[in-house]
């Protein structure tokens, strides 16, 4: 007990505030809920100071990055058929996936390279990862099913290199981010089903 209690006295408030904000937005969102965007604003806007200075820079841009499609994803949701409770689930299409594995390749590899040349920890892990979050977010945004399955992926990835940098409660996020993004692929997949029926 005492050794938790002298952990918690050394979690900072700002990754508190990330952590807390970011559970509720991405189970939120794997409820398809359009109340999950407000808290996600929140959650990046902390977590672009708390990369920063821990110096997973490609992290940081891609929080900037998730300001702007969070912003997007609040309007787009926002605007539903007018036939529909909520916007529908759609698939991947076979060029998206396509498309999306080039991206992530190039972006990789650019990315990685230029930060190769910074403090940057993990440049190429980082830089991959940031890859694939970006495709997910665009992904959940448009309401696409497999969105769910790319943050599984990444969100593992992620445990491990939180766990390395010191940011435990980050870390333990993510890992509770692999089990509501399973949940959100599960859900979504039967409202798609409703859908097409």
């Amino acid at each position: 007990m005492h050794i938790l209690q002298g952990w918690w006295v050394h979690q900072s408030w700002l990754e508190i505030v990330g952590v807390i904000t970011g559970l509720l937005c991405v189970y939120l969102a794997a409820k398809n809920k359009i109340l999950n965007w407000p808290f996600a604003i929140i959650s990046v806007g902390t977590y672009i100071f708390i990369f920063f200075n821990s110096h997973l820079y490609a992290d940081m841009g891609l929080q900037v990055y998730f300001m702007a499609m969070n912003i997007y994803g609040w309007y787009y949701w926002s605007h539903k058929p007018v036939n529909e409770k909520k916007t529908p689930v759609v698939l991947m299409t076979q060029k998206e996936i396509i498309l999306s594995i080039i991206a992530v390749v190039i972006f990789t590899f650019f990315l990685g390279t230029v930060l190769k040349y910074t403090p940057a920890s993990y440049p190429y892990i980082d830089s991959f990862c940031a890859a694939c979050s970006l495709i997910a977010q665009v992904l959940l945004a448009r309401k696409v099913l497999e969105n769910w399955l790319i943050w599984v992926f990444v969100d593992v990835i992620y445990v491990g290199v939180y766990i390395f940098k010191g940011l435990d409660l980050t870390a333990l996020m993510y890992a509770i981010y692999v089990a509501i993004a399973l949940m959100g692929y599960i859900d979504w997949k039967k409202d798609y089903k409703k859908q097409v029926i």
